[in-house]
Parts: C-alpha cells; structure tokens; sequence
C-alpha cells in the first residue's frame, strides 16, 4: 500500500517545516549525487533557505565549478545593481565556496600527513631493522675476537706438567 498524494501547499508550523526543509534538502543533495555518479553528469545544486542560508553540491570537479559560477556571475546583474539581500546571498555563496575550497586543502593536507606518516613509519622499521643488523655484525665481531683471543692464549700456554701426573702413580 503507498501513501496518499501529498497536497503542495506552504507548511504553516515554523518547526514542522524546517524539519521537512531540512529532510528534503538532504534527500535532494544524495538524489543529485547519485545523478552525477550513475549518469556522469556534471551538476550543480545551489539551495538557499527561507534565512537565505547556502546549501550547494557540486558532482563536478572544481574548475567546473567555477566557470559554472562565473557564469552565473557573468550573466546575473552587476552588483551595484544588487539589493542587500541579494548582497547577503552573494556573500554567503562566496563564504561556501571559501568553505568547499578550505575542506578540499584540507582534504589534501591529511592525505599528504597519511602518505609522510606511513614513510616514516616504513624509515623506522628499517632504521630498526638496521640496528638489528649492526647488532649482530657487532656480536658477530665479538665472538671472533674472543675466538681469537682463546686460540692465542691456548698456542701460548704450557702443556700441563706430564710429570706430575706420572710422578703420582
């Protein structure tokens, strides 16, 4: 059994539709998602909310993001012919794209820290390994030179005293 068509008309409680604004924003934002990715599509989707608050998603990379805004900007009207609303809209369009791009150098900045933690942690192994390595070169130099030592001090000896023994019998 489905649901009832759903009549389109403005939402009077204030909370029951931010709610709603909210819910469908999100399902709208993975629906464009899931259009960019099954169909290749580059897309832009840019919400404002009754606040005038930004609410964007790009399926394309960033160059094509912005050509797509400049666009925009090349075709909307000058911005001395703005009102200060769609002044607060602009600025607010901007701060986002500043936020996307910080996220993106983010995004970059850790996977550069992953990549120099994983060689330093590949260094150590072998810097580890190495000690290892001159510690039994070492111990190996140790137990020759006691070897050598053993036999010096066995070709400089005296035989014991045969005599001694024979003069007991």
């Amino acid at each position: 059994m489905g649901r009832g068509k759903l009549q389109l008309k403005r939402i009077e409680n204030k909370n029951n539709r931010q709610v709603t604004f909210s819910k469908r924003r999100s399902g709208m934002m993975k629906k464009a998602h899931e259009l960019s990715i099954l169909c290749d599509v580059d897309l832009a989707l840019i919400i404002f909310s009754a606040r005038g608050r930004l609410y964007e998603f790009c399926g394309c990379n960033e160059r094509r993001w912005i050509r797509i805004l400049n666009t925009f900007q090349v075709e909307g009207p000058r911005i001395e012919q703005l009102r200060l609303s769609e002044l607060i809209q602009l600025e607010q369009k901007l701060d986002g794209m500043l936020r996307q791009t910080r996220r993106r150098k983010t995004q970059l900045m850790m996977e550069a820290i992953a990549c120099l933690q994983e060689k330093v942690k590949k260094l150590n192994e072998q810097k580890q390994l190495m000690e290892k390595m001159i510690a039994a070169a070492e111990s190996k130099d140790a137990l020759q030179h006691e070897d050598l030592v053993m036999e010096q001090a066995g070709n400089n000896s005296k035989p014991p005293p045969q005599n001694v023994v024979l003069q007991l019998l």
